[in-house]
């Protein structure tokens, strides 16, 4: 039988290889993962960049017999950068653990790694509990998404968002599907949700500066990290008194679960965006699906990014010029840290279930490739 393997072009810039930095930008403009082609772009608001993303393609289990495919992760930490960083640095590899011992890509799988990756977070705290409390308050939004054997899984905790591009017959208009379920108690079903789940307490969900937040703290219900919502163990001294509640709590009010959403990817399936909420809070699922299908593949990401920056301006009524000249930290006030993943999908490659690959590994703006 022959099997035909993808490897990933060899770029001779060694800093188009690793991508590039733009003062708080960072882009990787193209490059090639099992099924196609994608871009990738962050640009830095906070003091510390709170998001942090990943794209890996080829081997989806640790034994390396097991299914191939590629793993996109996008991360919106808040609280600062410590849960962000710790699951773009284990979710996969638990990940890969799971899928070898169930022998293959499923629901379960990919819960188990979210819950594997929450455990191992929650241990950290405990043993820095004394002399680092401040990162039981840190947390992250989780999305994640699987292609493998021509099924798409998304996962997803908290509010960072997959939308697909699918071209619809006839008149060849490239529609925006959302794929991802958002838990954010601004969302009238989600606050509704919550309640649900904690009938007896009353202030589970308030309203507070004019937005709904999980005990008037945090608009996300689920998240990974987010120990002092959690285990009520976190939730006392010497964490700093902003952070803590008035009262114990018996059982966690944030949820790390995620909702898991799986589609078999059509013929009319032209490319994914997945992006923290840094990207929607500023432009539409449609604005973002036109912009990727009307303009070249090379710097689509870094094109996303940009529309979002011009929105964020135009909404200060200032030039975009001038707010790229604010520094990070200043720069939350204008707009947040914005993570964007484009990913094309290359239906004959889809196809091909012999496909093998040279693992490739993008994340934070490092590149390995092995």
């Amino acid at each position: 039988m022959t099997i035909s393997c993808w490897k990933p072009s060899v770029e001779r810039d060694d800093e188009d290889v690793k991508g590039k930095v733009d003062g708080l930008l960072w882009y990787k403009d193209l490059g090639n993962h099992l099924y196609g082609e994608f871009s990738m772009a962050v640009i830095q608001a906070n003091s510390s960049l709170e998001d942090h993303g990943q794209l890996e393609s080829g081997p989806l289990s640790s034994d390396y017999l097991g299914p191939q495919g590629t793993f996109v992760g996008v991360y919106d930490g808040h609280g600062g950068p410590a849960a962000s960083k710790f699951v773009n640095d284990n979710l996969f590899s638990n990940f890969k653990s799971f899928a070898a011992e169930e022998q293959g890509v499923s629901e379960k799988v990919i819960k188990r790694a979210f819950s594997a990756t929450e455990d191992d977070f929650l241990s950290l705290v405990k043993k820095q509990w004394l002399t680092k409390p401040q990162i039981a308050s840190s947390g992250t939004c989780c999305l994640a998404g699987i292609i493998c054997n021509g099924m798409l899984y998304v996962a997803n905790a908290g509010d960072s968002r997959a939308v697909l591009g699918r071209v619809k017959k006839g008149t060849k208009e490239t529609l925006a599907v959302q794929l991802s379920a958002e838990h954010n108690v601004n969302i009238e079903t989600e606050r509704n949700d919550v309640r649900s789940k904690h009938p007896y307490d009353p202030q589970i969900v308030v309203m507070k500066h004019s937005v709904w937040r999980v005990k008037g703290i945090i608009q996300v219900s689920r998240s990974i990290g987010d120990a002092y919502l959690k285990k009520a163990e976190f939730n006392t001294e010497p964490l700093p008194q902003k952070f803590r509640l008035p009262e114990t709590f018996f059982k966690p009010i944030l949820s790390s679960e995620p909702s898991v959403m799986i589609h078999k990817i059509q013929p009319e399936d032209q490319f994914l965006i997945f992006a923290s909420d840094g990207l929607w809070e500023q432009i539409s699922n449609q604005t973002a699906v036109n912009i990727v299908s009307n303009n070249p593949r090379n710097g689509i990401a870094r094109r996303l990014v940009k529309a979002a920056l011009k929105e964020a301006a135009k909404k200060r009524e200032i030039r975009l010029s001038d707010l790229q000249k604010i520094e990070q930290g200043v720069r939350r006030h204008f707009h947040d840290d914005i993570t964007v993943i484009v990913v094309y999908l290359n239906r004959k490659l889809i196809d091909n279930s012999s496909l093998c690959s040279s693992p490739l590994s993008i994340k934070d703006g490092r590149h390995v490739n092995f």
